[in-house]
């Protein structure tokens, strides 16, 4: 009967039922489910044409795109990728904890529009369970964290950081590091037999320094780990750019000035790497001849923070302090 009713609806006759005229007269009932339609029928032989699916180029290019209920994917072009280890997966809340490796975990949402992969190979989303080794690329949906995309690595991934020295602990091992002011620190183990080298120029690397004792606060570090056991990495190398007292000579072209807070940037063709130098204007009579596309050689020391020139000759010239 039910079944019937709704036909009769679907086929656009103007006949309106309630429950209460269903309840009071079956007869009412049979009657409008053989009502004729307003709508034309089909002559013998022939096939009811199909209607146009409104929706049919979005399911081709994106099956989850019109599924009820599911708002849009927050925008790919803001979001963050992080590496981790998945754990403590909630089905009922849609949620996994993050340990992401050097910070505190993080708690990820996921849905149907979330993408999962295992070693580039997609796999359902029921498939997707606590792993050790995780890239997860995220976004913020509102003020909560949503997982785009999450891809499962086999392997043990590979990272690099570039930082300054916080602190080292000598009996656990725990190195944490600073990229800048505004970054989150980054905390690494050092192997009790991995090797720590100098890298740089002949006048660094050869003073008789080096080893775990350059892990000092203010130390300049390229760090190579890979993920450990738990939510750290594990250094798998360290050198050791710069320390605090160091002196370095640059030679190069300024790229960059600023007299106001007195610090430039040169580029040296020697390793084409960039240098921001601090300087004291009022020091250095010729600070206020400099340009951007000079050639100058400069002597600095790091302190931990920057380098500070103590001499500048450029253009032929020479001053110190």
């Amino acid at each position: 009967m039910i079944r019937s009713i709704a036909l009769a609806l679907a086929g656009g006759g103007a006949l309106a039922l309630t429950a209460a005229a269903v309840a009071q007269s079956p007869a009412a009932v049979q009657s409008a489910s053989v009502a004729p339609s307003s709508s034309p029928q089909p002559s013998e032989g022939t096939q009811p044409e199909k209607l146009a699916d409104p929706h049919a180029e979005l399911k081709a290019a994106d099956p989850m795109s019109v599924l009820p209920g599911l708002p849009p994917l927050p925008s790919v072009k803001d979001s963050t990728i992080f590496g981790g280890a998945i754990r403590k997966i909630d089905p009922v809340r849609d949620q996994f904890m993050l340990d992401i490796y050097g910070q505190r975990p993080m708690k990820v949402l996921f849905d149907e529009r979330t993408q999962v992969y295992r070693d580039g190979v997609k796999i359902p989303l029921h498939d997707l369970g606590p792993a050790d080794h995780a890239s997860v690329q995220t976004a913020l949906d509102g003020a909560r964290i949503f997982a785009i995309s999450v891809h499962i690595l086999a392997t043990i991934p590979q990272g690099q950081y570039r930082g300054r020295v916080l602190r080292f602990d000598e009996s656990t091992g725990e190195l944490r590091l600073d990229a800048s002011p505004s970054s989150h620190p980054f905390t690494v183990i050092v192997p009790d037999n991995l090797t720590i080298v100098r890298k740089g120029q002949p006048s660094f690397t050869q003073d008789g320094g080096g080893g775990r004792g350059d892990l000092r606060p203010g130390a300049l570090l390229d760090v190579t780990f890979v993920s450990g056991a738990g939510s750290l990495g594990v250094a798998s190398q360290i050198e050791v750019l710069a320390v605090p007292g160091a002196s370095f000579i640059f030679s190069g072209d300024i790229t960059a000035l600023d007299m106001s807070s007195g610090s430039l940037t040169l580029v040296d063709p020697r390793d084409q790497n960039s240098y921001q130098i601090s300087f004291i204007p009022s020091a250095f009579p010729l600070a206020r001849t400099l340009h951007i596309g000079q050639r100058v050689r400069i002597t600095a020391s790091f302190d931990g923070s920057s380098y500070l020139a103590s001499n500048i000759i450029a253009s032929n010239s020479t001053t110190s302090h």
